[in-house]
């Protein structure tokens, strides 16, 4: 593997990973938001990715966001009778997100994201001492 796909490989994982940050953030932004009906509620949503092969080298290329999914948990029911959007027997909706599981998210999704960084700037250090040799 040459230098010059390890960049490919962490930028694909950059991508990826920041992807994933946006995802979460927009998880804890719709946290508190409210429905009258379950079709309307704002539901967890979370990436999916699968890796890049290259079948001619049996090699991985990198990662792929393949989509976003929503959650399938079961929406979270309050009983808040005086709220406006609150339906006949006095409940509204909340979203499904779970406010730990997105911390966990958050952090993983930023130390995956400082780490490929940290091979990026290592891969280049490499090149800059390898081109440095022939002086």
């Amino acid at each position: 593997m040459s230098l010059f796909r390890i960049f490919d490989i962490s930028g694909s994982a950059l991508h990826a990973q920041s992807v994933r940050l946006n995802t979460t953030a927009s998880n804890m932004a719709n946290i508190d938001s409210i429905s009258s009906s379950t079709g309307a509620t704002y539901r967890a949503r979370q990436p999916i990715f699968s890796a890049q092969l290259d079948a001619a080298r049996d090699e991985v290329t990198g990662v792929r966001v393949l989509g976003i999914v929503e959650s399938q948990t079961p929406l979270r029911r309050e009983h808040r009778p005086d709220h406006p959007l609150a339906d006949a027997d006095g409940y509204v909706n909340l979203p499904n997100v779970n406010p730990v599981e997105e911390m966990a998210n958050m952090i993983s999704a930023s130390r995956s994201y400082q780490s490929n960084v940290e091979v990026l700037n290592t891969s280049k250090q490499m090149m800059m001492r390898t081109l440095a040799l022939g002086e």
